[in-house]
């Protein structure tokens, strides 16, 4: 099971089935075409390979500024390689590639990959201006031995599951929707820094996390849920916000960790997010802040001890 980073460095030695997509999230919906892709590669002695991109192609053709990834490039290969994908090729998302002619693509995709088969949605396109819709793919395929398998998007509750409906369950702080259509909590991974240490001056040591300024953040508020590093996980309960009380301006993720006694710093944590407890909010006191912090770990707690 290989990333890489460069499509022309591969060179597989026996034919392949491919998929193409940005895969953000790697949701239910890409879940059911990852497993059906692995399955009949593994039945027929191919590869099982994914193609995707960085940055993906909207913030780049667009322009989109801030938060908007649900994993970084590595997270998201990884989650691919999981599901049983034996390469995943994350492409630099450029003017160059914006700009290759559909058919000049395909023959890199057979020259690297050995490509027998092109799983993709019935709305895909690739290529200058979208030129390789299902139709020029299918009639690519038919001249140069390779087979286009096209598949419909997966429903759920009477919607298509997306990348863009979990993002907008994430920002109104749903987390249970995002849950349901990702398969798996929703949950941030990044190094344990110093931060003013207010936490700990008020009896709840917070391990502040240093995030990916791109990466999705769930709507500002506390939740609870899980915290893991070094093959540990502790309950959590996490705040997503400015800390209003502080008079704080910059959107933090603070988790404090239930039962813990050590040290964080440098670490890499990963914070899981099972329920939104509370909106975020200020306290007419410290004395009221920090009865509702303990409020707060102590629904954690009993709402994790349940699901245990």
């Amino acid at each position: 099971m290989t990333h890489s980073r460069d499509l022309t460095g591969v060179h597989l030695e026996k034919p392949s089935i491919v998929t193409i997509g940005v895969f953000d999230g790697v949701h239910l919906g890409h879940q059911v075409l990852i497993r059906q892709l692995v399955a009949e590669a593994r039945a027929t002695n191919r590869y099982a390979v994914v193609v995707t991109f960085d940055p993906h192609p909207d913030i780049f053709l667009r322009g989109l500024e801030g938060r908007y990834y649900l994993n970084t490039p590595e997270e998201r290969a990884q989650l691919l390689l999981s599901f049983g994908i034996d390469y995943v090729i994350t492409l630099a998302f450029d003017d160059a590639l914006r700009h290759i002619r559909a058919a000049n693509f395909v023959d890199q995709l057979r020259e690297h990959l050995q490509m027998t088969s092109l799983w993709i949605g019935s709305d895909f396109a690739l290529g200058y201006k979208r030129e390789g819709n299902v139709p020029f793919l299918e009639t690519q395929g038919g001249e140069k031995g390779f087979t286009v398998n096209t598949l419909d998007l997966i429903m759920a509750e009477n919607a298509t599951i997306s990348s863009t409906g979990i993002r907008e369950a994430l920002l109104r702080g749903d987390i249970r929707q995002a849950a349901k259509w990702l398969g798996r909590s929703y949950s941030v991974t990044g190094e344990v820094v110093h931060g003013l240490k207010r936490g700990r001056e008020i009896g709840f040591p917070t391990a502040n996390l240093e995030t990916w300024n791109e990466l999705v953040l769930p709507k500002n508020g506390i939740y609870a849920g899980w915290a893991s590093f070094d093959d540990q996980t502790y309950m959590a309960a996490t705040n997503v916000g400015v800390r209003p009380h502080f008079d704080g301006e910059d959107v933090t993720v603070e988790s404090y960790l239930l039962d813990f006694d050590g040290d964080l710093y440098g670490k890499q944590l990963t914070v899981t997010f099972d329920v939104h407890l509370r909106d975020e909010m200020r306290f007419e006191s410290l004395e009221a802040l920090i009865a509702q912090i303990s409020a707060d770990v102590q629904i954690t707690r009993e709402y994790l001890m349940q699901k245990a």
